[in-house]
């Protein structure tokens, strides 16, 4: 029995996201939470809300123990880039680009 819990358009860049997926990729559900509510990073609380949907996904499909649960997969993609332009001196222009992310949670028992 697996639950998936899906992400898109966050705005946070793929590449660092992808720094606290690997954290807790393989691990089982309350010990990512640990790890996530101790990690600094702008990504963690967002992984743990999802995680919590991925967890609340899986109790809507029948899975009798939540504490089975672990992380079978935990994938980082690139969604569309926001272009932005700043002004700069002399009448020229600065391209800003604001990436976002697709993040996927995969849960399954063990």
């Amino acid at each position: 029995m697996e639950s998936v819990a899906k992400l898109r358009n966050v705005r946070l860049s793929p590449r660092k996201a992808r720094l606290v997926v690997d954290l807790v990729r393989g691990k089982g559900i309350q010990e990512a939470f640990n790890t996530l509510q101790f990690s600094p990073q702008k990504t963690a609380p967002i992984l743990s809300k999802l995680l919590k949907s991925a967890v609340a996904n899986a109790e809507q499909k029948g899975v009798s123990d939540v504490d089975q649960l672990f992380i079978k997969t935990a994938s980082v993609d690139q969604g569309p880039v926001l272009k932005r332009f700043i002004p700069r001196a002399q009448g020229r222009a600065s391209k800003i680009r604001k990436p976002t992310s697709h993040i996927t949670v995969v849960l399954a028992v063990k």
